[in-house]
């Protein structure tokens, strides 16, 4: 590779490196442990969005634990997949570009255990009592959500769509 590819590669490191830390950093500061904040924004800068977990290992500078726990994290909130590298036995770690639409869309059972905690909370608190007053107001929040949120996934796709032409 000639020094100036090599030099223009560097600064392209460089350059997702920045980007990494400060929107993991805002990742962290809305509610995402540190390790998986990084990793996700490690692979939403990598040039392909999919990186093995020695790549990811190296970019970030950190143990082949740590990573295992980030990606483990974050392929349960169905930010990330596990693919198999072909040909290899070598996972690979990749985003799609619809991560936040399917990290959304399966928030689905979460926010039903949610509602079901609310509806005990309020039974056992009393729907009369200040408490079973606010547990109401935040289970109505809930239940609000949840019937608009297939509507608004379905607004986000042709909005998408229009954006960027249709996806594979």
């Amino acid at each position: 590779m000639s020094t100036e590819r090599n030099e223009g590669r560097e600064e392209d490191l460089a350059a997702a490196s920045r980007f990494t830390e400060q929107f993991a950093a805002q990742l962290v500061w809305a509610g995402m442990p540190r390790m998986p904040a990084r990793v996700f924004a490690a692979l939403l800068a990598s040039e392909s969005g999919a990186l093995t977990s020695a790549e990811l290992g190296e970019r970030l500078q950190v143990s082949p634990a740590a990573v295992s726990g980030a990606v483990r994290y974050l392929t349960q909130q169905y930010m990330v997949t596990r693919e198999r590298a072909p040909g290899s036995r070598r996972d690979i770690f990749r985003v799609h570009s619809n991560q936040w639409y399917e990290a959304v869309t399966n928030r689905d059972a979460v926010l039903q255990r949610w509602e079901a905690a609310l509806r005990d909370g309020i039974a056992a608190l009393g729907p009369d009592s200040p408490a079973g007053h606010r547990l109401q107001e935040t289970l109505a929040f809930f239940e609000f959500v949840q019937k608009e949120l297939p509507g608004m996934m379905t607004r986000w796709r042709t909005h998408r769509e229009s954006l960027f032409g249709p996806q594979n």
